[in-house]
């Protein structure tokens, strides 16, 4: 149970990035909330820039949607990733808290990685494989970290090896993006992207989500049932990876294969998760955030399952990246700003719960999801994406600039972290 803290007395410490070395929450979620400001705003900038000729950017190396796509994949979200994992694995596990000197290499490889490919996209010719090499190497760095933690384990926590096996995923990915953009075939990087998402992202969240929400909730709700079965969290991973081969295999007529369970059991964990409070007081906002946000999943899988059988029966394409966005900016945003926000306030002294900034961000962020996906069938879809980008960077950037603030700042209750 979390109770509000009583600020130490004395003048206000001032902010400093001294502070961002106390824990790599700390570090991390400041350089992923750096990263995803700067990764939208070179996306949006490029997406207006297109559709409205009013200026003109350079033309990356490669295709500025790969890069997009990239950046967002292995850089912005593994940044949070990264920032929860080296925080939770040794509480998990029983293990002690990691030294700053094993997870600073994690963020300057991640947050060098990104400055030096949107420098290459900007113009600078080495830019693009500089940051791939640094990306390379903070993901080498934190996998070793992490995976050394695995390995020292008296016990076998399955939800530390289902996240550890999707980062390894996740490192595979970033060496193809590396080789394709050294030579190798464009295939590797459509490889490295889908990898991305149903290799890496997916798993990560569904373990987070299958360990931690049933767990909140069951602290703040009277009487509520935690309901996390490993053989539900076994069969996604297995559906998850049919789902990506298929993929692989531009098999989009047979996806429905993978889908329509997908779409089952996400469907089956949104209603035994959710809380009933049964004329109890409301459910938390920092509760809810979470639940609403897992809506997303059946949403994702009910447009590709859609999408996969409208391909099996006439062979038309439809929705283009719909589903695709449904699960990018609905399920893998809202979980964003819901996750971090609970992070950040009991991390720092603050009470559990929303407040305005991040309500704003939470419902805008709906708002943005809801655009981008409806863009792949709404007349001009340049026009929609445009606007879905534009829309990130005005959700976003309060709730950044708040977060960031409290990374930059001691502890309210004076305690270390």
């Amino acid at each position: 149970m979390h109770t509000e803290s009583v600020p130490l007395p004395g003048p206000r410490p001032r902010i400093s990035p001294a502070w961002l070395a106390q824990a790599p929450h700390r570090l991390m979620f400041f350089i992923g909330a750096s990263n995803v400001l700067l990764a939208m705003l070179w996306w949006a900038l490029w997406l207006v820039s297109v559709r409205s000729g009013a200026w003109t950017l350079p033309l990356p190396a490669i295709p500025a949607g790969w890069l997009h796509a990239f950046l967002m994949l292995y850089l912005v979200l593994p940044s949070f990733i990264f920032g929860f994992l080296l925080t939770v694995f040794p509480r998990w596990m029983g293990l002690p808290d990691l030294p700053r000197y094993l997870y600073v290499p994690v963020g300057a490889g991640l947050m060098g990685g990104q400055l030096a490919m949107l420098l290459g996209a900007a113009g600078w010719e080495a830019g693009l494989v500089v940051g791939l090499w640094m990306a390379l190497a903070g993901w080498t760095t934190a996998l070793l970290v992490l995976g050394r933690l695995v390995a020292d384990e008296k016990g076998r926590t399955w939800h530390a090896r289902s996240c550890f096996a999707a980062l390894v995923l996740g490192w595979l990915g970033v060496a193809m993006f590396l080789a394709f953009a050294l030579g190798a075939s464009p295939t590797w990087a459509f490889a490295s992207i889908k990898l991305g998402g149903f290799g890496l992202l997916l798993p990560v969240y569904v373990t987070v989500a299958h360990r931690m929400f049933p767990f909140f909730a069951g602290n703040t709700v009277r009487g509520y049932t935690p309901w996390r079965p490993l053989w539900w969290l076994a069969t996604v991973w297995v559906l998850a990876m049919a789902h990506l081969g298929l993929e692989l295999m531009h098999a989009y007529a047979w996806l429905w294969l993978a889908d329509l369970p997908l779409l089952l059991l996400t469907s089956l964990a949104v209603w035994r998760w959710w809380p009933r409070t049964r004329g109890g007081p409301p459910m938390p906002g920092l509760l809810a955030v979470l639940f609403i946000g897992t809506l997303w999943l059946p949403v994702t899988f009910a447009l590709y399952l859609v999408q996969s059988l409208t391909y099996l029966f006439d062979g038309g394409f439809i929705l283009a990246r719909a589903p695709m966005h449904a699960l990018f900016v609905g399920f893998f945003g809202s979980l964003l700003v819901a996750m971090v926000t609970r992070v950040t306030q009991g991390h720092s002294g603050r009470p559990l719960q929303m407040y305005g900034i991040a309500w704003f961000a939470f419902v805008a962020i709906q708002i943005v999801a809801t655009v981008r996906v409806l863009a792949d069938v709404l007349p001009d879809p340049g026009l929609w994406q445009a606007v879905a980008a534009v829309g990130w960077l005005v959700a976003l950037s309060p709730w950044v600039a708040r977060i960031g603030h409290i990374y930059l700042s001691p502890r309210r209750d004076g305690r270390p972290g």
